[in-house]
């Protein structure tokens, strides 16, 4: 199975320590799922500065197709990190030359091979998606916490299957939510929940998934891996509820772990 991941990426620089780490929505779905198995592409921006020296390495030593990444003249997106009771924080964040990403032509054609194509809120890919899904090829689009943004509405409408990210709503308020994105266009919504696990709705009927047990390391990337779990599953042509549940398990491993991968 082959897997494309377009938009963001940045640096993840933790205060306390002074370590690096790449990151990024599709960046960490890209890490992951080649992880389990399906073959990965990422499609984005990087700057000519040592980090994006620094993501293209560490991207291709997991084995992910850098071929159609960008290089850019500036600097590389950067997020400053720091740590509450395990949970990550995010600070002060420049978007450095992913501001200027765009798919190109060429990009456009080398997705035509694959056979699903992951973004999210901060991707820039929003208004490919149409051309993307008119060569057959499916979209995954991850709303984070703010599935409703201009980006979001203008990606739901080409989206396949969507996630967003929200555990604070009580169950009624987050299945209204889940209603009103499924309403905008996606044939599957998953709500992830955090601690409280994940709920996605079919079209048809909801079906709720408890968290995998894990020791609390660090939450960075504990989303993405959920994704990337729950699409290659879903690639292999499993029921929601199993793809549910190899998001969870995959969640768990990177939660017990410092740094998003």
């Amino acid at each position: 199975m082959k897997i494309a991941c377009i938009g963001d990426n940045c640096i993840d620089y933790y205060e306390e320590s002074g370590l690096a780490f790449p990151g990024g929505n599709p960046v960490n779905v890209a890490v992951y799922a080649r992880s389990l198995g399906a073959q990965t592409a990422y499609l984005g921006a990087v700057g000519t500065d040592p980090y994006g020296d620094l993501l293209l390495r560490r991207l291709s030593e997991e084995g992910v197709d850098v071929s159609h990444v960008q290089r850019l003249p500036g600097a590389t997106a950067l997020c400053h990190v720091s740590h509450v009771n395990g949970d990550r924080v995010l600070g002060d964040y420049d978007e450095g030359v992913m501001a200027g990403f765009l798919l190109r032509p060429d990009d456009l054609r080398f997705l035509e091979e694959y056979d699903l194509a992951v973004t999210g809120l901060w991707g820039h890919a929003e208004h490919s998606l149409e051309a993307i899904r008119a060569m057959g090829v499916p979209v995954a689009f991850d709303g984070a916490e703010r599935p409703f943004d201009p980006a979001g509405r203008i990606a739901l409408p080409q989206t396949d299957i969507a996630f967003f990210s929200d555990d604070l709503l009580p169950d009624n308020a987050l299945k209204e939510k889940i209603l009103a994105v499924s309403a905008a266009g996606p044939k599957l919504v998953i709500a992830t929940r955090g601690a409280q696990g994940s709920l996605a709705y079919d079209g048809r009927c909801f079906v709720s998934c408890a968290p995998a047990p894990c020791a609390l390391i660090d939450t960075m990337g504990a989303g993405d891996s959920f994704i990337a779990g729950f699409l290659v599953s879903w690639l292999s042509g499993n029921a929601l509820p199993e793809c549910m549940q190899a998001g969870a398990e995959k969640a768990a491993v990177t939660i017990g772990h410092k740094g998003a991968w």
